[in-house]
């Protein structure tokens, strides 16, 4: 029974929202405060909070998905659908209130630490987005990808969203002394948010001709629904190349070593060229499903830079 709920909330996509709030503290913030001879004003055991936090607000939304979409998935995928057959539709509900509720208890209490209670609205805010992205933008043609795509770009700088505040306090004299700012911890983080928001949106857009059918069923005005399988492929292909090219002028202009030349070409072009390639061919739902995978691992690759940035500051 335990093993349902685990799938209903993505157990595997939390897990890498929590490594990815990791990583950007400790792989990208840590580093290059200990560089500059500064340290870390926000503690373990708050950030840790600030993470469980994050991911119980992204479960409630995952359960809150499959409870408006069920109809639709009984058509999609009929064999992974949970609510309503292996956990009822009301036990669902209880969970989304629940996970929603300590959520938002707990980025508000994390706010209070920092003496900056307001920054806990964010919570509320993207519980109520999330509640409204099932019931009603994910109708909206484009509407739904793009929300998405933000919520998660949001994830990687979380961290610094929380942190700089109590390192601008701690210090606010040497800062105003030497004339100087943590900026170049929102320009790391910021690569990363930007490029999850891109392969995000890319994702979600491939994922709805993978669901086509289903959201055809229920009249949801999907991209592919309203313009096509043929020209949404474009749009997919154009995302991509787009991806390609932001890496590649930053590349060039900020990160010109040769070290993450190689990695970006071997990690994050090539493969994107292969996707659009695959995206280019692809017929059948199991393509899509294929190509959506697919992309998951580069965005993991993506991830995986922060280790590069790691090992180039110590």
């Amino acid at each position: 029974m335990l093993i349902n709920y685990l799938k209903l909330i993505r157990i595997q996509n939390l897990a890498i929202i929590a490594l990815t709030m990791y990583l950007m503290r400790w792989l990208i913030i840590y580093p290059v405060l200990k560089f500059n001879g500064f340290d870390f004003q926000f503690s373990n055991i708050d950030f840790l909070l600030l993470t469980l936090a994050t991911i119980f607000i992204t479960a409630g939304g995952y359960v809150i998905n499959d409870y408006f979409d069920r109809k639709t998935d009984l058509i999609n995928c009929p064999k992974k659908v949970i609510v309503g057959n292996k956990i009822k539709r009301r036990h669902a509900m209880i969970l989304h209130n629940l996970l929603n509720i300590i959520g938002v208890g707990l980025g508000f209490y994390v706010a209070y630490k920092i003496n900056l209670i307001n920054i806990g609205f964010i919570f509320p805010i993207i519980s109520g987005i999330l509640w409204f992205y099932s019931t009603t933008y994910k109708n909206q043609i484009f509407a739904g990808n793009i929300i998405v795509a933000i919520l998660i770009a949001i994830i990687p700088i979380m961290p610094v969203l929380f942190e700089i505040p109590v390192l601008n306090t701690k210090y606010n004299q040497i800062l105003i002394n030497n004339n100087a700012n943590f900026n170049v911890l929102f320009f790391f983080t910021l690569g990363f948010s930007f490029f999850a928001f891109l392969t995000n949106l890319t994702r979600e857009i491939i994922k709805d001709i993978e669901d086509i059918k289903g959201d055809k069923e229920y009249n949801r005005r999907t991209l592919p629904i309203v313009y096509g399988i043929k020209n949404t492929k474009i749009i997919i292909q154009t995302l991509i190349y787009i991806t390609i090219i932001a890496i590649a002028f930053t590349t060039i202009i900020y990160l010109n070593d040769k070290y993450t030349i190689i990695y970006f070409t071997v990690g994050l072009i090539i493969p994107l060229i292969f996707l659009s390639y695959k995206i280019f061919k692809a017929k059948y739902p199991k393509d899509f499903n294929f190509a959506s995978t697919f992309l998951k691992i580069i965005m993991l690759a993506g991830l995986g830079y922060s280790i590069l940035i790691y090992t180039s500051l110590q």
